[in-house]
């Protein structure tokens, strides 16, 4: 699927524009120079529960802060309303930033809004962020990709963990590539693990468990397929 920048010529509706931009992992400085402009000429800014006050902070006074945080299990706005909002700004030529933790486009739900802002006829512009995929592992000084070690890297949830017969295809993963990032996995890090076991993954293979990656508090954990859920149980109960 792809996406142009603008919207269909002609198109009476596409007086404003929404830029999709990608907040980064979480340390407010590692927003790249573009989308901190973009923040600065807004006139909406539509945020996620994981962006930095930080940032907020760089908007004008007269911008409009509107909090669409989602997660799991509890959606402050559904995705539907989210795009709605985007478009019906944008048609009031309005200057819209749709604001997202990590990247737009790594399980940020910005394909969807790209698409509806496109089949709206409305004026947008992807602004890339830093993953936190990318960060939270080279702040904890893991390489995911090293020429004696590792020549590939896959980017997975771990939110289909728990369910019975999910997208991601576990047996196949641990076969095919040498760094396996897993985002959003700790509600399911043992049923990930057990599903890796029994795909035949060695029990003794290196896993790293990243938590509040880039932030002040980012903690890490270092264990095997076998034990790292065992560890993270203990490092909850202390």
């Amino acid at each position: 699927m792809e996406f142009t920048r603008s919207a269909r010529p002609g198109n009476s509706n596409a007086a404003g524009k929404v830029f999709l931009v990608g907040a980064g992992p979480g340390d407010p400085e590692l927003i790249t120079i573009k989308g901190k402009k973009c923040l600065e000429i807004a006139d909406v800014i539509l945020y996620d529960k994981l962006v930095s006050a930080a940032l907020l902070a760089c908007a004008t006074d007269r911008a409009e802060l509107i909090y669409v945080g989602k997660k799991a299990g509890a959606h402050c706005v559904d995705q539907r309303e989210i795009e709605s909002l985007l478009i019906r700004k944008a048609r009031q030529g309005m200057t819209v930033i749709r604001l997202k933790g990590g990247d737009p486009f790594v399980f940020g739900r910005g394909g969807e809004e790209a698409k509806a802002l496109r089949d709206a006829g409305v004026r947008f512009e992807i602004v890339p962020g830093v993953s936190s995929a990318i960060a939270a592992p080279s702040n904890a000084g893991i390489p995911l990709t090293h020429r004696c070690h590792s020549s590939s890297v896959a980017i997975v949830t771990g939110h289909e963990a728990g369910q019975s017969k999910g997208g991601v295809k576990w047996a196949e993963l641990w076969r095919s590539v040498d760094t396996l990032i897993i985002l959003m996995g700790l509600g399911h890090l043992r049923e990930i693990m057990d599903r890796l076991i029994s795909a035949g993954c060695d029990r003794r293979r290196p896993v790293a468990l990243i938590e509040s990656g880039t932030l002040p508090g980012q903690k890490s954990a270092f264990g095997t397929v076998e034990t790292i859920a065992d560890l993270a149980e203990r490092r909850r109960q202390q």
